[in-house]
């Protein structure tokens, strides 16, 4: 069983920055990615990154150029860096992981955290 701990949500004032971590997998080659669910909405996919790191990663078209997926496997941890924030991303943040590639990174990933709750104030 792979377990996620996300940390690192917050309150943060519009265009704030706040950087998720997610302590993840200590063995295994997997994926990680986010996810975030708004208010009455399904879970819609963030970003993603490969095991082998940001030589491969897919962002969702309303977050590119201002959120940054990282990860630094001796640590098993991955990151989601979130700049110019706006009250839109009030939600929960997700992390997940598994073993199909960025391209195939979907709802139905193997492995949740709990979540982390994001709050960006107008």
């Amino acid at each position: 069983q792979v377990q996620l701990v996300e940390s690192g949500g917050g309150t943060v004032q519009t265009g704030g920055s706040l950087r998720l971590s997610c302590a993840g997998p200590t063995s295994g080659a997997y994926t990680m990615g986010w996810f975030r669910r708004p208010p009455g909405k399904e879970r819609e996919f963030v970003a993603a990154i490969s095991y082998l790191g940001s030589s491969n990663t897919g962002y969702a078209d309303s977050v590119k150029g201002r959120f940054t997926i990282s990860r630094d496997n001796a640590k098993n941890t991955a990151y989601l860096q979130m700049d110019s924030l706006q009250p839109e991303a009030t939600t929960v943040f997700s992390c997940a992981a598994d073993s199909r590639a960025v391209g195939k990174f979907s709802r139905s990933a193997a492995f949740w955290g709990q979540g982390t709750q994001v709050t960006v104030s107008s």
